[in-house]
């Protein structure tokens, strides 16, 4: 079972995610555990004070440093600890499945301007972004790698097949999807998806996924050996 926690000044952001559809179904079969804790919890004063103002001045506030590592340490965690951060590495999904085979994943959710950098070298975490641009919160970008992680568990999509032909599972951006019916307003489902010929579906599959590749994600089709 894999364990994730995640330390947030906002845990009702994750109340209804992490009980609902996949990530909920995984939870009850016992393949995940999720830990939610509220960050003020670890602050020593009566205004439970989580900020300020940053050394050599500029606009915004900085999560301190104090509650977030007595956070972690207070959780006794192994494995993987996550800032979640604009400046950190492009989370991908090679970054979902070396969670997803672990014992054990910690994200902690920045918000205001900034997380005091101590954090990340105190906790040796890693700093991971999900994209090239800025959130209000470590929370949604937290929610994102959470339920890329927990949908990789053998059991949690209740067929491997399912995941293993999504966008990048292979490298490649996953081929167009149609279903009923096989005409609307004008518009038809591919004559070879309705041919029977797996053959030639697989065929029309790959080369599909090789085009949108190309066409949309020129920097991941430069970086394969197709």
């Amino acid at each position: 079972m894999l364990r994730i926690n995640v330390v947030t000044l906002f845990p009702e952001w994750f109340t209804a995610p992490l009980s609902s559809s996949i990530l909920g179904r995984a939870a009850k079969a016992g393949l995940v555990q999720y830990r939610v804790v509220q960050l003020r919890d670890y602050t020593h004063d009566k205004h439970q004070t989580v900020d300020d103002a940053p050394y050599g001045g500029g606009a915004g506030m900085v999560l301190k440093v104090e509650p977030l590592v007595e956070a972690v340490e207070d959780l006794k965690v192994v494995g993987p600890i996550v800032l979640l951060s604009a400046r950190g590495k492009l989370f991908t999904h090679d970054t979902a499945v070396r969670y997803s085979l672990g014992s054990e994943l910690t994200l902690l959710c920045g918000h205001y301007k900034d997380v005091d950098q101590r954090v990340a070298e105190h906790l040796h975490a890693e700093e991971v972004s999900i994209g090239d641009f800025v959130l209000s919160g470590g929370e949604p970008a937290a929610l994102c790698v959470v339920d890329a992680v927990a949908r990789l568990l053998p059991g949690a999509l209740g067929d491997h097949e399912s995941a293993s032909s999504d966008s990048h599972y292979e490298g490649l951006l996953a081929p167009p999807s149609y279903t009923r019916p096989p005409s609307y307003r004008g518009l038809e489902v591919p004559d070879v998806l309705l041919s029977g010929d797996h053959d030639k579906i697989a065929a029309w599959r790959a080369a599909e996924a090789e085009r949108l590749t190309r066409e949309r994600r020129p920097d991941i089709w430069n970086k394969l050996d197709v």
